[in-house]
């Protein structure tokens, strides 16, 4: 089987090194990929966002299978552009990767098909938002609706923090992910992340982790990608993995499918310990 790795991250090499471990592998390739991805698969010097180049290097070579590890080009539709090609690939389409693209997308899903979530409000100026912020007061949480590479989501102690964060998000501090915000309920619990598998009716699960955005040392600073992470994560007990399934991961994939947009591939939610 001839494969093609999508990415470059941390994320995509541990994809790779069990990739390359697989008996059915007879060519590798990753684009544009690392040096570490380098040391288990060829790299590609490909443009990912040009879907067009990825489609045409997928003919030249013949590839198989795809698997697309970051959520941009996946928003983007990359899965769905190959995918008309006939390609396998392991990913879900651009309406299904909203979940991961769009803030907002999520929390209305949350919201229709009946799924535990903080209160919340979307927003598409600055004004609204910080009336309704000043109406609910601190702490709050304000979050950037699109990809911000982790670093979107403000959680304001104090009024001050939450309406600056406003004004970051329309005055272009996460360029287009900040366009529209969601202002959301300070749940104050321990978090963790969950991952199942899914074939867009199924979800089989995978593994929880516990990740540290923040950037200062107890827990304090603004949010990034991530500080470090650990995993499995104690709180998710039997107990919360069977919640976690039952009231969050199998009616959203009900959800998605009754839409129509079936979630296929690595489904990533967090849950947390909130009564």
């Amino acid at each position: 089987m001839k494969v093609l790795l999508i990415g470059s991250g941390g994320r995509e090499h541990a994809l790779a090194w069990k990739l390359a471990q697989s008996p059915l592998m007879s060519e590798f390739y990753a684009a544009p990929g690392n040096p570490g991805i380098a040391e288990h698969a060829v790299l590609a010097p490909l443009n990912i966002e040009d879907h067009e180049a990825v489609a045409a290097f997928c003919s030249d070579k013949a590839i198989d299978f795809v698997v697309v590890g970051p959520e941009a080009p996946l928003v983007a539709g990359l899965a769905d552009r190959l995918r008309a090609d006939g390609l396998m690939v392991f990913g879900p389409s651009a309406a299904a990767a909203q979940l991961e693209g769009s803030k907002g997308f999520t929390k209305d899903i949350c919201a229709r098909y009946g799924i535990p979530t903080g209160a919340y409000q979307r927003f598409n100026n600055a004004p609204k938002a910080k009336a309704y912020i000043r109406a609910q007061g601190a702490p709050i949480v304000v979050k950037a609706d699109g990809l911000a590479a982790g670093k979107g989501v403000t959680v304001a102690m104090t009024l001050d923090e939450a309406l600056a964060a406003v004004d970051d998000c329309f005055e272009g501090a996460f360029g287009a992910a900040g366009a529209e915000v969601v202002v959301e309920a300070y749940l104050d619990g321990e978090e963790a992340s969950f991952f199942c598998l899914c074939d867009g009716k199924h979800a089989l699960q995978l593994a929880t982790a516990q990740d540290h955005k923040r950037v200062g040392e107890g827990d304090t600073g603004v949010n990034t990608g991530g500080m470090g992470a650990y995993s499995p994560a104690p709180v998710m007990t039997a107990e919360m993995v069977e919640r976690t399934m039952k009231e969050i991961i199998e009616p959203t994939m009900r959800g998605m499918a009754e839409s129509g947009h079936p979630f296929s591939g690595v489904f990533f939610r967090r849950a947390d310990d909130h009564e």
